[in-house]
Parts: structure tokens; C-alpha cells; sequence
């Protein structure tokens, strides 16, 4: 007994050294199996994050974590290009990670153009740059079946200009989960 009081006194005293002074209104889960505390941020309406059923545990959804690299859903492209570049590579394989992980999630990869070409020639260019990230997310084990493409060519800009740095961020291919 002595023994349990000694170990709960020093995880209270951790547990006080080791938290942030900017959150102290912060809710806190109680993972009622272990009786351990951890703080809660969630942007819910209750101010409670969703805990795993039984256990008390605060579940993550990291497709909406702005920290996670899952946050990232945009791969760029060179002009009249369609090869999917080094710097891009980890946005896909992280990707792949998480549909390995969850195996009933579903995509659809949106390819995109900039302005320049006729509307055939950008609508085959952005079927093709979807269709690159599906080939590397296929050869990292995720289903074909699991990802749809589909070809948006210039008709959704992320950048309205009219200049290379708009055009840089319009040549993309997009990665959106059902449900999103």
C-alpha cells in the first residue's frame, strides 16, 4: 500500500512538472482502467475530445490534425507534367500508411491544371497527374479499388492569378476522403 501511495505521489508530482502553465483550464480524460489523467484539447462542443470506447483514452483523428502530415492533401507538379516529385513522395507514403491502417477508407485523387492549354489537352493532363499518384500510392500496397480519379483541369483554381506563381499551385492533384 505504502508502495502504491510513493508511486501515484511521484507520477503527481511528474505529471505537475511536466504540464504547460498556458493550460490550465484545459479538461482533462481520465483513463479509468489505470486512473491516469491526460490533458484534452479539442475544438468539440462539449471541450472534450472523443475518448475510445471503455478505455477513457483520447482518440486522434489525424486526417484533421493541422501537426499530422495526413494534413497535407496537395501534391504539385512541374509544368506539362505529370511526374510525381521527390518533396511529394512522403505526402504520398503517408497516405498509403494511413489506408493500410484503416482498410475501409476510400479516396478520390482530384488532378488539376493551370489555365494554359485547350480544356481536352488540361483535362487528359490532370487525369494523368491523378492517375501518377495512384500508381505510387498502389505500388505501396493500397488497393486500386479503394482510389478513384477524376480530372478537374483548370476548373478548380486554387490560385486565381494569372502568373507563374498562381499557375505553381494550380498544377496539383488533390487527395480527398469519403465523407470529406
Amino acid at each position: 500500500m505504502r508502495n502504491i501511495a510513493l508511486c501515484l505521489a511521484i507520477a503527481a508530482i511528474a505529471a505537475a512538472g511536466c504540464s504547460s502553465t498556458d493550460k490550465k483550464d484545459e479538461p482533462v480524460v481520465t483513463d479509468r482502467s489505470s486512473g491516469v489523467a491526460t490533458p484534452s484539447t479539442s475544438s468539440t462542443t462539449s471541450g472534450t475530445r472523443p475518448t475510445t470506447p471503455g478505455t477513457g483514452v483520447a482518440v486522434v483523428d489525424e486526417l484533421r490534425n493541422p501537426n499530422s502530415p495526413l494534413a497535407k492533401r496537395s501534391v504539385y507538379f512541374d509544368y506539362d507534367s505529370n511526374v510525381v516529385k521527390d518533396e511529394f513522395r512522403g505526402t504520398v507514403q503517408a497516405h498509403s500508411r494511413y489506408m493500410g491502417d484503416k482498410r475501409d477508407t476510400r479516396i478520390r485523387i482530384e488532378g488539376n491544371t493551370d489555365e494554359r492549354g485547350s480544356r481536352e489537352y488540361n483535362l487528359a493532363l490532370g487525369q494523368r497527374r491523378a492517375e501518377a499518384v495512384k500508381k505510387v500510392m498502389t505500388v505501396l500496397g493500397v488497393q486500386d479499388g479503394r482510389i478513384e480519379t477524376v480530372s478537374y483541369g483548370e476548373e478548380k483554381p486554387q490560385s486565381p492569378g494569372h502568373d507563374e506563381q498562381a499557375w505553381a499551385q494550380n498544377r496539383r492533384a488533390d487527395i480527398r476522403y469519403s465523407g470529406e
